[in-house]
C-alpha cells in the first residue's frame, strides 16, 4: 500500500493506519454507475477501497451528463461499465475493479452481492431497491441507501448491526403510478452528488469502524433551503425472516420487456413500414418536442388506459418516451388488459433518437 498516497487521512487521529488498512481489505458493490453511483465510485477508489464491484449494463446518453459527471460528451453512446472501469483504473490502479456488465435481477442477485462486505445502492427505481433490500437480509450483508428527486435526496444505512431493513421504514412497493418520474419531475444536476457523496462516507464508516453510521435513521436533504432533517425508525422483527427472494419484483429488469433498438425501428422507416408508434409523454412534453420522422401518436401514460380503443391490437406496438422508462411502463400496462398483443419498448426513446443525430 502506498502510504504516501493516502497520508491526509491516515494522519486523522480518529483514522489512522488501521482504518486505511481495513479499506484496503474490503470490497464494497456499488448497484448502478448513475448519478448516485458515479460519486459513490470516485470516491472509495480515491480512497483506498481494495475491491470495488459495479453493476450495470446502461450506455451513456446525452441526458446523463448533466449529473453523471465521470462521463463526457465523447463517451455517448458507450457503455457505462466500460467507461467506468477505463476511469476508475486510471484514478487508482491499486483497486481491483470487478465489473458485472448485467441489471441487478433475482436471478442474479444472490450470487453478486454474496461476494462483497458492503453494498451501495446507487439504483434508480424501488424494484431494485427491494431486491437489494431482501438478498442482503437473507445474506446477512449491509447496505447503503440513496435516493434523490428534484431537489431533495434521502440517506438511511439498513441491515446492519441488528437495525431496521427497508421494508421496516417502506413495508409495501409503491404502485407505478404511485413512482415519481425523473422525466416529469427532474433533479437538480447537484443532488445525486451531494447524497452520493454521503453515501460514500457511510460505506467508509462501517468498512473501518469510525463514527456512527445512519442505521435506523432517516436522513432527509433539502437543497433549496440546505436543511437537513432526520427521521429514527425501528426495527420490524418479522422482516428479517426472510430466506428466499420473491417469484417477482415488479418491473425489475430481469423482466424487461422486448425491447427494440432506436436503430432497428429508423431500418424500418427508411424502408417505408408503417409503424404504430405510441409515444406516452405528457402532452406538454410531446407538443414541445416530437420527432417528424417517427409520426408517432401521443397518449400520455396517464390516460393510456382509457384509450386503448385508439389502439390496434392486430398489429405491433412500439412505445416510446424521453429515455425508455415510461413506455416499459406502457408495455405492462397493455400487457395486463391483452397478454396476446405485439409490445415493443423503444429502448432509449426519444433521448436516444436525439444522440444518434446531434
Amino acid at each position: 500500500m502506498n502510504t504516501n498516497r493516502y497520508q491526509r487521512q491516515t494522519i486523522l487521529k480518529d483514522f489512522g493506519p488501521e482504518a486505511q488498512q481495513k479499506l484496503k481489505g474490503a470490497s464494497i458493490l456499488v448497484v448502478g454507475a448513475g448519478g448516485l453511483g458515479i460519486p459513490v465510485l470516485q470516491y472509495l477508489n480515491a480512497m483506498g477501497v481494495g475491491t470495488i464491484g459495479v453493476v450495470e449494463q446502461d450506455v451513456i446518453e446525452i441526458t446523463n451528463l448533466q449529473r453523471q459527471v465521470l462521463y463526457t460528451e465523447k463517451d455517448l453512446g458507450r457503455s457505462k461499465i466500460e467507461v467506468v472501469l477505463e476511469r476508475l483504473s486510471s484514478q487508482n490502479s491499486d483497486t481491483q475493479i470487478r465489473t458485472f456488465d448485467t441489471f441487478l435481477t433475482r436471478h442474479n442477485a444472490l450470487e453478486i452481492i454474496s461476494q462483497f462486505d458492503v453494498i451501495v445502492d446507487g439504483s434508480d427505481n424501488f424494484p431494485t431497491r427491494y431486491l437489494i433490500n431482501d438478498a442482503c437480509v437473507i445474506l446477512k450483508k449491509p447496505f447503503v441507501s440513496g435516493a434523490i428527486q428534484g431537489f431533495e435526496g434521502q440517506l438511511s444505512v439498513f441491515n446492519y448491526q441488528g437495525g431496521p431493513t427497508y421494508r421496516c421504514l417502506f413495508p409495501k412497493m409503491p404502485t407505478q403510478e404511485e413512482i415519481p418520474n425523473c422525466n416529469e419531475n427532474g433533479v437538480l444536476g447537484v443532488i445525486p452528488g451531494i447524497i452520493g457523496n454521503l453515501q460514500a462516507l457511510e460505506a467508509v464508516k462501517i468498512v473501518t469502524g469510525i463514527g456512527e453510521a445512519i442505521n435506523g435513521k432517516l436522513l432527509l436533504f433539502n437543497g433549496l433551503n440546505q436543511s437537513y432533517q432526520t427521521i429514527t425508525f425501528s426495527l420490524q422483527p418479522e422482516n428479517l425472516l426472510l430466506k428466499k427472494l420473491q417469484k417477482s419484483y415488479g418491473a425489475e429488469p430481469c423482466e424487461a420487456t422486448i425491447g427494440i433498438r432506436v436503430e432497428e425501428i429508423e431500418e424500418k422507416l427508411n424502408a417505408g413500414i408503417a409503424l404504430q408508434i405510441i409515444d406516452v409523454r405528457t402532452v406538454v412534453e410531446f407538443e414541445n418536442f416530437s420527432l417528424p420522422q417517427v409520426k408517432a401518436v401521443n397518449i400520455p401514460l396517464d390516460e393510456l388506459k382509457g384509450r386503448t380503443k385508439e389502439l390496434d391490437f392486430q398489429r405491433p406496438i412500439y412505445l416510446l418516451c424521453q429515455s425508455g422508462k415510461r413506455s416499459e411502463m406502457a408495455v405492462r400496462i397493455l400487457e395486463e388488459l391483452n397478454s396476446k398483443i405485439e409490445l415493443y419498448n423503444i429502448i432509449g426513446g426519444v433521448d436516444k433518437f436525439l444522440s444518434l443525430h446531434k
